[in-house]
């Protein structure tokens, strides 16, 4: 065993060699106890992580919280027992603990997540680190004001990604020198070699491009390493990437550069530590933040006063929402909006007119839109990222990782479902409320007038986890007072009396056919009870029982397809004793075209002639 190094002492050129050494060997130690893990992804980048360990990252690991601390972003996250190993190294873990990876009840899981605190956001899920990465650094660039840097970690293989190369473009355009990306090109991916293999420039060319100064170098070699570094910290008006040439399982013969060898424990792992030099003891001194600065938040102000609108108007929830965000940016100043480019359409651009500095344009790149927010949020900041709804599709594995993370985020989608009219099926969110109510812990919520949006707006800043609202592109009719309460959770009975025939649950655009559906059979002699489902997740249980035991019928209706939204988290507060409503279930059940907003609605059977045909039927039953 190599002679242990005390915990103050600087170490040499030499001893960050032996350094990276010793993290291979705990790499290997590690997926071996656990009998399953990536050590040869971890062994390639090992002179890396070593090199940042000992001469530049500033980290207290006794105080993660501290405002000033770098941030380190494993986004090859499958190479956490590097990670891990790094966290021994710096004294942060115990030996005892590294050997714990992978078990059951082990902090130390198979790819980072916050659990350890010294961990930022879920990884593993690979194009990801970047693009919060690059959210991190913005935060300490035009927000924050504070010194320090963002460090993260790619793979060549996640490369492929779009979600990466939408970050180096945004990165680059902000001019991000607090970023540096260190990317592992150890050549072979999981099932065999790389797009581009070893051929570094290949990859430069293509990070140039986007505005990035880049430097090319042997990742095995500590003086080139550090040098590169050392250039990051000082290079100006740019982010940084060092693209490093390295090999899978360095070190080992058995494994070293060889395919078929990823995400496996090494077949010898005693072979492999006697080959990497045996078992070592060295301490990292990390050096600690130059300043424990505080960041520079705007002051709230309690003046300001979010919007009121009169009962008898008309306003689209989408004009409320951006009216009220930028009364709410006023009100506090921790609140940043994100757009991607169509601030103009879901308002939340009068954020930006507001509050410029607390404006991020994330254009056209709803991975990044999202991967940036999740950033923000890292370093304390209450993001709210919106875009048309349907256009979250493309970020809902941001969005699932992000619930990984324990991220408390924001998220507005605006133009949603057949409502929107002659645009056509390729801008109607018809799938969103499904997807969003699958996330863990996530919170869903769909008003349907303007004072019911700007209460819930606000009300999202306290809650934990993803939380979610969807807005209408057209306005719609204003039914509530300025002073309603609408807590999450709830819901509003908006007609009912003791002798109800049916309910007629809606939420959004759908309350209002409700109402008027309600109406139409008010008469013809049938009572309906309307229920505005406004919180479709968590979902107000109580008062659908209640509903259910009054009426015996329910008729959901939602512009949506049929799968996973308003119905399904209606039926979902049945069961376990609470009997079942007779129901019948009104959505967008098949593919529409191109017409207006009233014929829309009406054409897929969920406007009001279509709610109180569907009661009807059902009060007769």
């Amino acid at each position: 065993m190599a002679p242990t190094v005390t915990q103050d002492a600087v170490l040499s050129d030499a001893q960050i060699a032996d350094l990276a050494q010793q993290l291979r060997v705990d790499s290997v130690r590690a997926a071996d106890a656990a009998g399953s893990g990536h050590p040869t992804s971890s062994m390639s980048a090992a002179e890396l992580i070593a090199v940042l360990l000992a001469r530049h990252l500033h980290y207290d690991f006794r105080h993660p919280e501290l405002p000033g601390n770098d941030h380190l972003i494993f986004s090859k996250g499958h190479a956490s027992p590097l990670l891990y190993a790094a966290y021994k190294a710096a004294g942060a873990i115990s030996d005892d603990e590294l050997l714990t990876f992978r078990k059951l009840g082990s902090r130390l899981e198979g790819h980072p997540t916050p659990k350890i605190p010294w961990v930022d956001v879920a990884t593993g899920s690979l194009g990801q680190g970047l693009p919060i990465g690059v959210g991190v650094a913005l935060a300490g660039a035009r927000l924050d004001h504070l010194p320090y840097r963002t460090w993260v970690l790619c793979g060549d293989s996640e490369l492929a990604e779009g979600s990466v190369w939408e970050a180096f473009e945004h990165a680059g355009m902000e001019g991000l020198d607090n970023l540096t990306v260190m990317i592992d090109v150890n050549r072979l991916g999981q099932r065999g070699p790389t797009r581009h293999g070893w051929d570094l420039d290949a990859y430069a060319r293509r990070i140039r491009a986007f505005g990035w100064h880049t430097i090319e170098i042997d990742g095995h070699d500590v003086q080139a390493v550090d040098e590169a570094m050392t250039a990051a910290r000082d290079n100006r008006g740019a982010p940084t990437a060092i693209i490093a040439r390295t090999r899978k399982g360095r070190g080992v013969a058995a494994v070293e550069d060889k395919e078929g060898k990823h995400g496996k424990p090494l077949p010898d792992a005693e072979e492999a530590i006697r080959e990497l030099g045996g078992m070592r003891s060295l301490r990292v001194h990390v050096q600690e933040p130059e300043q424990a600065a505080e960041p520079k938040r705007p002051a709230d102000d309690p003046d300001a006063r979010l919007p009121r609108y009169d009962k008898g108007g008309s306003v689209a929830t989408r004009t409320a929402f951006g009216e009220a965000l930028a009364a709410f940016g006023g009100l506090r100043g921790d609140i940043v909006a994100l757009d991607g480019e169509v601030g103009d359409s879901t308002k939340a651009g009068l954020f930006g007119e507001a509050h410029p500095e607390r404006y991020i344009e994330c254009y056209i790149a709803e991975q990044e839109l999202i991967g940036t927010a999740v950033g923000l949020g890292v370093r304390g900041w209450t993001p709210y990222a919106s875009t048309f709804a349907a256009f979250l599709t493309r970020a809902h594995d941001f969005l699932r990782m992000a619930a990984v993370s324990r991220s408390d985020l924001n998220v507005v989608g605006t133009h949603a479902g057949v409502a929107i009219g002659e645009d056509g099926p390729s801008q109607m969110a018809l799938e969103d409320l499904a997807m969003t109510r699958s996330l863990h812990g996530s919170t869903v919520l769909y008003p349907c007038d303007a004072n019911q949006t700007v209460q819930l707006i606000t009300a999202m800043a306290e809650r934990t986890g993803i939380s979610y609202l969807r807005a209408t592109r057209g306005n719609t009719p204003v039914i509530y007072g300025p002073g309603d309460a609408f807590p999450i959770g709830g819901s509003k009975v908006l007609r009912s009396g003791p002798d109800d025939q049916v309910t007629l649950i809606g939420a959004g655009v759908t309350v209002h056919e409700a109402l008027a559906a309600a109406d139409m059979l008010a008469e013809e002699g049938v009572k309906a009870r309307v229920i505005d489902l406004y919180s479709i997740k968590p979902v107000d249980a109580k008062t659908l029982r209640e509903a259910a035991e009054a009426t015996g019928r329910f008729v959901t209706v939602e512009d949506h397809h049929p799968e996973g939204g308003l119905a399904d988290a209606v039926l979902e507060s049945f069961g376990n004793g609470h009997p079942m409503p007779l129901l019948t279930r009104l959505a967008v059940h098949s593919m529409p075209g191109s017409a207006t907003p009233r014929e829309q609605l009406d054409a897929a059977g969920i406007g009001a002639t279509a709610i109180a045909a569907a009661a009807r039927k059902l009060a007769a039953a």
